[in-house]
């Protein structure tokens, strides 16, 4: 078996010995059927150890992988596999010329659990009507597109079919097409989803994994497949603004602190379709975003937004732009999600390109350190043209709560020096940019006197100290107000007055809450505030674009 004979499992020469070479094998496996198997590994087809003889998969990634695979209906291109909890894209480049997405079966091997399943259903090598699109519907024989979708419409109003027989139910199939697909088809019953307004799962005596991060054996589970596959996440019906207010031109900036996100988070699909689709239909062209886990995170984002996987993203009827992102090099703060060494976290910025926005530069204003055992955290500031106009934007992250203390020992800077050096930062600025923008998690209303030194410096908030800008499944309405964007006064007079907390499509069914599914992809809303700008001054045909008029050249430092 010498040699490279360009087959997707490359045997060590003792099949006992699976620490050796590059694979893993499972003990599950038929050696057997692996010997003779030449073709590449079909990820769209391939079994939980199947999946495991690929180099750097073990059992926790070939479940994700499953998980993710049924989630989306299907790997469209090897290099989607990227898109995985645990792959990334060092791992693609490894074993990306042993993989293939093509509807060919790679192998009759199935998995201890799906043996299991095969005994009790004989008929379970087709297609489950229970968990299956309408697309996957319309591969079966004899079922048009009309019928798929009565399926997928009946199914939905009735909850999960108990038997075969129950598809006479559904209007335009009778007892005669039924005896033509009942050997294409097959029932596997999952958990009805719960009737309450987070679209979650009923509640159970067991935990359910997140479908991207998924670490304990799910043959012991009783999960639905997939997670909760058949639960359609609903988005709100918008109608996005032309981006003018009154007949001129407007660009909507924002910020949003989205709660410790982690690579494995901003993998999530339900987390990664609330982010993405509420930048479009709130017509939102500037982000600031804080909490950042990995400075990665904010990438899965900008990949979505350009290249559409997701079926709201790619279904969006306007155009999408052309999104580019920048994170700071240093931690900017503490996060309240200690998921990494050192509880810190990072900020950034996400922006559209093609609306006339570019980015300039950005620094780090960092402080001198108020004593020599305390440190500040340093704030992140970014220079943006938006058409003709420079604007300068200061991303703040201040936690509510107590952080935790760096692993150095160091006592993190407290509030008033936080203050203090906001204050000496904003007072330098002020002195060379004229139309300046504070944005970010403040950690208190803005009718707390710690922002004195901002109306001092006469900054005006945008969002009062009576609307809430926090938000959960159990409180949608919110308790607090945290998130605020300030304006110095000479930016005030762009200021087009429309300033609003979005709360609607902040849920997703593919989003752990708790116990269960649907819930929010943070604990902080998105605030958006809108000013007049000549981005579109030009006159422009096609909306989403835009024609800026600048003779300078401006270097780029987006990643």
């Amino acid at each position: 078996m010498g040699g490279n004979l360009g087959c997707h499992r490359s045997i060590p020469k003792d099949p006992t010995d699976f620490s050796c070479g590059k694979r893993k094998f499972s003990a599950a496996c038929n050696f057997g059927h692996i010997l003779v198997n030449q073709e590449r590994l079909n990820i769209n087809t391939a079994t939980e150890e199947e999946l495991m003889t690929l180099p750097g998969v073990n059992r926790s990634v070939a479940q994700n992988i499953v998980e993710y695979r049924d989630c989306i209906g299907g790997f469209k291109k090897v290099e989607d596999l990227a898109l995985v909890s645990g792959i990334g894209a060092t791992k693609l480049e490894a074993i990306k010329l042993e993989i293939c997405v093509s509807s060919r079966t790679s192998s009759s091997q199935h998995s201890p659990s799906s043996l299991r399943k095969d005994l009790e259903h004989q008929s379970c090598t087709g297609i489950n009507i229970n968990t299956a699109t309408a697309a996957q519907l319309m591969s079966i024989r004899g079922i048009t597109e009309k019928i798929a979708k009565n399926v997928v419409i009946y199914r939905e109003e009735h909850g999960p079919f108990k038997g075969i027989e129950d598809l006479v139910r559904v209007n335009h199939i009778n007892s005669s097409l039924l005896d033509k697909i009942r050997f294409q088809v097959f029932v596997e019953r999952s958990r009805a989803p719960s009737p309450s307004t987070n679209r979650g799962l009923a509640n159970s005596t067991k935990s359910h994994p997140s479908p991207t991060s998924l670490s304990i054996g799910s043959d012991d589970l009783d999960l639905p497949p997939g997670g909760p596959t058949q639960m359609i996440s609903v988005r709100p019906n918008v109608e996005p603004p032309p981006g003018l207010r009154d007949g001129k031109s407007v660009v909507r900036l924002a910020t949003w602190s989205l709660d410790g996100c982690s690579c494995d988070k901003a993998n999530n699909p339900g987390v990664k379709e609330v982010v993405c689709m509420t930048l479009l239909e709130n017509d939102i062209k500037l982000l600031a975003v804080q909490d950042l886990l990995e400075r990665e995170a904010l990438d899965k984002f900008c990949m979505e937004l350009n290249q559409g996987t997701l079926a709201n993203v790619r279904k969006w009827k306007w155009p999408r732009g052309l999104w580019k992102s920048v994170v700071s090099e240093k931690p900017t703060g503490f996060s309240n999600k200690i998921l990494c060494s050192q509880g810190v976290s990072y900020s950034g910025f996400l922006w559209d390109s093609s609306s006339g926005i570019d980015l300039r530069n950005t620094v780090l204003l960092e402080s001198p350190a108020v004593d020599r055992n305390s440190t500040s955290s340093p704030l992140y500031l970014a220079n943006f043209f938006v058409g003709s106009y420079k604007l300068t934007l200061v991303n703040i992250h201040i936690p509510a709560t107590a952080s935790p203390v760096p692993s150095n020992g160091n006592n993190h800077i407290t509030g008033d020096a936080k203050c203090q050096h906001l204050s000496h930062s904003i007072q330098e600025m002020l002195k060379v940019e004229k139309d300046l923008v504070v944005l970010g998690d403040f950690g208190t209303s803005p009718q707390s006197s710690e922002w004195d030194m901002l109306r001092k410096e006469k900054l005006c908030a945008l969002v009062l100290s009576n609307e809430f800008t926090n938000i959960t499944t159990r409180s949608p309405q919110g308790t607090h107000c945290l998130d605020n964007i300030w304006v110095s006064r000479s930016l005030k007079k762009t200021f087009s007055g429309h300033c609003k907390i979005v709360r609607q499509g902040l849920t997703n069914p593919w989003i752990p809450d708790n116990w269960s599914w649907g819930g929010v992809a943070s604990d902080h809303c998105p605030v958006v505030a809108e000013f007049y700008t000549d981005v579109f001054s030009k006159g422009l045909n096609k909306p989403g674009m835009a024609v800026v008029d600048r003779d300078d050249i401006i270097p780029k430092h987006e990643r």
